[in-house]
């Protein structure tokens, strides 16, 4: 039912592929140029200038004994930037390529030298230099090892990891549901290590059959605890290089449900650590501070909700693996909290001390952008007046009053940027449903085009795409307000009527209605939908994650597949008041959580939805992973029957129309039980529908020639066939 990688990549695919970003763009100390990847080298430019001055070479880059360099995947600098830490050989862990090889590049020695030559091909995982520029830390086989740069002794850190037992690295829930990856942290002195250590133990296999890659079906596991399993216990350990011996840092627990620590970092004076606790309903959470030498800790802060705590709210992948802003002061730092009823930004003391607001307003801060630590401002996006937007906005916290914007009010969209070291510039990108993402450099506070105003020339030539969608609201019976967005087919005659196809996703892991070029796009259609005579619309629903605030986002707490599907249901026969839709030609599809709303939409409101295309849909909510469906739907032990309330095969019964259910059966997030638990449903009560399984393709279904093809003609054949494109 989460489908974080599927959605985004659904919603954005279109606009990735116009995106002309720097590759792993590094500001420079100096705040006036920065580092990227150009033809498999690194170089150095500043803002809005095309020369580039070569940092890293080709001939830099070839090992001794080698013939040709090696490829930069990644790379990272050091403190003093005089170090280059380089990934190549990347191989995928679960969903990134987070394993490889690792080189060091010393740059006024011009030397380049391998890390960990002693470990096996492509095991290195987060290497990252410390901050004194004297140690390499990587992990490799589940254990920590630290490499001295200038001689070469390497320090294994600690010795007891295994696939089940997890040191600096994490299990595939925490990396899913928590984005925790990277598990250990170097202390500012260089001296220790602090790590998460997961014990995976107990934790059961979801055994998933591989029938085609040898002559005898083989089975493949995955660690995947389901609702209602207990949560692999994590601990915090303190490990130092002179001495490898962890200390192990008391944090509370529950015996009976267990908890969650997914937040770690050192605090700047390398005598502390800050936690993050959750208790196993994630609605309660806990600030510790812990001293590494006595390895106690004590709470600084806590925070309750009656529903649930967002650790990382899906706008903001700023907090994706761990950090906080500290301030200048090292005992106070920034952090985001719902108290009042929006997301706001915090000073937040490390003495308990009542944390103070720097964004009041009835507004949601969507995500931070950078912090000017020198003059005290806080630079963030927001889009208080439309949902659908995203703007940047800066507030100095020493005067707090209203946020000042920062991006020109007469650009209408979305804005992203990437502010340097000193906040004085910035690479802005742009895009609306009309223009495809462009790219300038900027500066700032004002804003100012460095070159070409590259927006500016596109807004002032701009001419709407005739595919683009049209935004509008939709009120339903019960009060509730949509954003939404229509697509009408070309050559619209009002006086005809047309059939209409609903995209939905409808979980707080996804917002459909968004000004950003690619929305109202449909890849998985061969051809166009327009051209071809179709309505194309989607809504955001209640418990979507726009910025509406906290009643909004929660209202959806314990009724995953009864609010979203109702206001879906609701909004769409406020849609078909409108003279041109044809009732009786209407679809719905969506992939994952939204093929999850696509079934509860075929199967509650079957005299609605005449048509459904589900793509890796969950079937029954007690299949899907703990951390994910507790959160949203509590535990199954204290309520059971909110999961089935909220479980499209609890209504397969109920289904009247065509129904095309399609899986991969190599699927480690939403699992393949699921299409066979909604199969058996179905077949119970004599329903017909439309099944297509694709072998050993993961949530993506994307892997193997001819698979994106095949589904395409596939998604595109049946929704012509049955609900058929046209005038009428």
């Amino acid at each position: 039912m989460n489908s974080k990688n599927i959605f985004f990549l659904l919603l954005f695919i279109s606009v990735q592929a116009f995106s002309q970003s720097p590759k792993n763009l590094i500001w420079a100390n100096n705040g006036h140029s920065y580092f990227t990847l150009s033809k498999g080298e690194i170089v150095m430019q500043e803002p809005g200038k095309s020369e580039a001055i070569q940092f890293v070479t080709s001939a830099n880059l070839i090992p001794t004994g080698a013939a040709a360099p090696i490829q930069i995947n990644s790379f990272s600098l050091s403190d003093k930037q005089d170090l280059v830490l380089i990934q190549t050989n990347a191989k995928k862990v679960w969903r990134y390529e987070t394993i490889g090889d690792y080189y060091l590049f010393n740059v006024n020695k011009k030397s380049l030298q391998k890390v960990g030559k002693s470990m096996p091909a492509a095991s290195l995982q987060f290497a990252k230099i410390a901050p004194n520029g004297k140690w390499v830390a990587f992990v490799s086989g589940h254990n920590i090892y630290a490499e001295n740069i200038q001689t070469g002794k390497l320090v294994q850190l600690t010795k007891d990891g295994s696939k089940y037992l997890i040191n600096g690295t994490f299990d595939w829930a925490y990396e899913e549901e928590f984005f925790c990856r990277d598990g250990f942290r170097w202390s500012p002195d260089s001296k220790q290590i602090a790590y998460w250590q997961v014990n995976a133990t107990g934790v059961k296999n979801y055994l998933m059959i591989n029938n085609t890659d040898s002559t005898y079906p083989f089975a493949v596991p995955v660690e995947y605890p389901i609702a209602g399993e207990k949560p692999s216990p994590v601990k915090i350990g303190v490990v130092g290089l002179d001495a490898p011996q962890t200390k192990w840092i008391a944090t509370p627990d529950d015996a009976k449900w267990g908890s969650y620590i997914p937040r770690m970092e050192w605090v700047p004076n390398s005598k502390e650590i800050i936690i993050q606790h959750l208790n196993r309903k994630q609605n309660t959470s806990q600030l510790l501070l812990a001293n590494v030498q006595t390895a106690k800790s004590k709470m600084i802060y806590k925070e309750q909700e009656k529903t649930w705590i967002d650790v990382r709210p899906t706008w903001d992948f700023n907090y994706a693996n761990g950090g906080w802003d500290w301030l200048s002061d090292g005992k106070h730092f920034l952090w985001a909290n719902e108290s009042d009823g929006w997301r706001h930004f915090y000073i937040q003391s490390t003495d308990g001390e009542k944390p103070i607001c720097i964004t009041p307003g009835n507004y949601d801060v969507m995500k931070t952008a950078g912090v000017d630590y020198a003059r005290h401002n806080l630079f963030f996006y927001a889009s208080p007046k439309n949902a659908t937007e995203q703007y940047l906005y800066v507030v100095n916290w020493d005067t707090v009053g209203e946020p000042k914007l920062v991006s020109p009010e007469n650009q209408k969209g979305s804005h992203d940027y990437i502010l340097s070291k000193n906040v004085e510039y910035a690479f802005h990108s742009f895009s609306n449903i009309n223009i495809a993402p462009i790219n300038e450099w900027v500066s700032l506070p004002k804003h100012e085009a460095i070159g070409a105003a590259n927006v500016s020339i596109a807004l002032a030539s701009i001419q709407k795409d005739k595919y683009a969608p049209d935004f509008f609201t939709v009120t339903t019976t019960d009060g509730v307000t949509m954003d939404a967005w229509m697509v009408k087919p070309t050559n619209f005659d009002p006086n005809k009527k047309y059939p209409i196809v609903f995209y939905v996703y409808t979980e707080p892991w996804g917002q459909t209605a968004k000004n950003e070029y690619g929305t109202g796009f449909n890849f998985l259609y061969n051809g166009s939908m327009p051209d071809d005579g179709y309505i194309y619309v989607s809504m955001d629903n209640r418990g979507t994650p726009v910025p509406k605030g906290r009643d909004w986002r929660k209202s959806i707490y314990q009724k995953i597949g009864e609010v979203n599907i109702r206001d879906q249901a609701m909004g769409a026969k406020e849609i078909f008041k409108l003279p041109y839709v044809d009732t009786s030609r209407v679809a719905v599809w969506g992939w994952s959580g939204g093929g999850s709303a696509t079934l509860n939409l075929m199967f509650q409101y079957p005299e609605i939805y005449k048509t459904g295309i589900s793509i890796a849909g969950v079937g029954s909510q007690l299949t899907y992973d703990n951390i994910y469906q507790e959160r949203y739907m509590g535990l199954p032990q204290e309520d059971k029957s909110v999961f089935i309330k909220g479980s499209p095969n609890s209504y397969a019964k109920n289904l009247k129309g065509n129904l095309l259910y399609i899986h991969g059966t190599g699927d480690d997030n939403v699992h393949y039980q699921n299409a066979e638990l909604l199969i058996n449903e179905l077949i119970k009560n004599g329903k017909q529908f439309s099944l297509m399984s694709y072998p050993n393709r993961s949530h993506t279904i994307s892997e193997g020639e001819g698979t994106s093809a095949h589904l395409q003609s596939l998604y595109t054949n049946y929704l012509r066939q049955h609900c058929p494109p046209g005038a009428r």
